[in-house]
């Protein structure tokens, strides 16, 4: 089904991902209008319509999202919201009070500006992350979205997600304010990589620093199996026509889906050294410590950092809950979103890895002359 005619408002669309599929849009659609929400959007997205060869309006809408005059706004007359919009933190540099405002209290304020503006679908954008992994470190390998996992997260920014997540699929089915019934649906994608994405960057300014030497933080048989940025935002369009169609609407409202492609599986270090190594980058053959030293100096820190908070607030690099994530087997298959959405994967590992390893090229100048500043 397509969107034709369609008031899409994304939210983070000026982030990684939201920029993404600001772009889909425009290219794949022939929308009336497209929202921008973000607390800031960049000069250049605000040309968009350079992507776009059906003239679709693109209108901006800077604010925050805690803001609920601000979100009803910017949903009046729309017809699909994409949540994208998150605050990301996995090394407790961001206070809990921050990421629940935006994370949780943002999606609840965006839901009910949907209802008051009876917009009719809303897909989420969650994250692997609030399925694990335990502290523990169960490892799931090829998990679906029936896999039984226990699990106690201990990130804030996964509780946020989750509970977030969780908001968003108890509004299905929520009655609009002129008697029609909103649809949600949210969409766990698996690590995000490719041009843009700023965790990339961090590793090879690492990198740089060590002499371009990456650091190991994961074990080699700690596979994941990461995503390719554009994948990602087809899946979010695949969500949002197949909730557009009365046929499938009511079996994919209220339910989450797994987002992954055919990206190899590897540790999240080793997938560092596969788009970064023909920039000529080596990676360490282990880590620095051995993994049980590693998590008792993490420990450790974790104390320090308790004592000298009221004097002074530190924000370690690492912690035990991110050497678990980081360390655990944990995959997960797409087939669900394949079967129900219609989502397969239109870019193969082979060029996902060609634009990710050009657009590091393209950066890799930029960071050697910026750390040597």
């Amino acid at each position: 089904m397509s969107l034709r005619g369609y008031v899409c408002v994304v939210t983070g669309a000026g982030g990684f991902l939201g920029q993404r599929m600001v772009r889909l849009l425009l290219e794949e659609e022939k929308l009336a209008e497209i929202r921008l929400v973000d607390k800031r959007v960049q000069p250049q997205l605000r040309e968009q319509r350079n992507y776009d060869q059906n003239k679709t309006k693109v209108s901006v809408f800077e604010g925050d999202i805690r803001d609920g005059d601000f979100l009803r706004k910017a949903c009046r007359g729309a017809s699909v919201v994409f949540h994208i919009a998150s605050l990301i933190d996995v090394i407790g540099a961001v206070d809990y009070s921050e990421l629940y405002g935006v994370n949780v209290k943002g999606t609840q304020l965006l839901l009910e500006a949907c209802i008051q503006e009876n917009v009719v679908s809303f897909i989420y954008t969650s994250s692997i992350e609030v399925a694990g992994p335990n502290p523990n470190g169960d490892p799931i390998i090829n998990g679906t979205e029936d896999t039984v996992y226990t699990c106690s997260l201990k990130f804030p920014y996964s509780r946020t997600k989750q509970e977030a997540e969780r908001r968003t699929l108890q509004a299905h089915g929520e009655v609009l304010q002129n008697g029609g019934r909103l649809a949600t649906c949210a969409l766990r994608p698996m690590y995000i990589y490719g041009e843009g994405c700023r965790f990339l960057l961090g590793h090879m300014a690492d990198g740089i620093r060590n002499k371009d030497v990456l650091y190991r933080t994961s074990a080699q048989e700690a596979r994941v199996n990461p995503v390719y940025v554009g994948n990602v935002a087809l899946a979010h369009l695949q969500a949002a026509r197949s909730l557009g169609d009365p046929q499938k609407r009511s079996d994919i409202g209220g339910n989450f889906y797994y987002i992954a492609d055919d990206t190899p599986p590897v540790s999240y270090s080793d997938f560092n050294h596969v788009v970064m190594a023909p920039l000529g980058f080596r990676i360490q053959e282990k880590p620095m410590l051995p993994l049980r030293l590693f998590y008792l100096l993490c420990f450790l820190l974790e104390i320090l950092r308790v004592m000298l908070r009221p004097f002074v607030r530190i924000v370690p690099p690492i912690n035990r809950q991110l050497l678990t994530m980081l360390n655990t087997p944990f995959s997960f298959s797409y087939r669900k979103a394949q079967r129900e959405l219609g989502y397969a994967p239109r870019y193969t590992w082979e060029e996902a890895r060609r634009r990710t390893i050009e657009w590091l090229a393209s950066q890799l100048p930029k960071e050697r002359e910026r750390i040597r500043a």
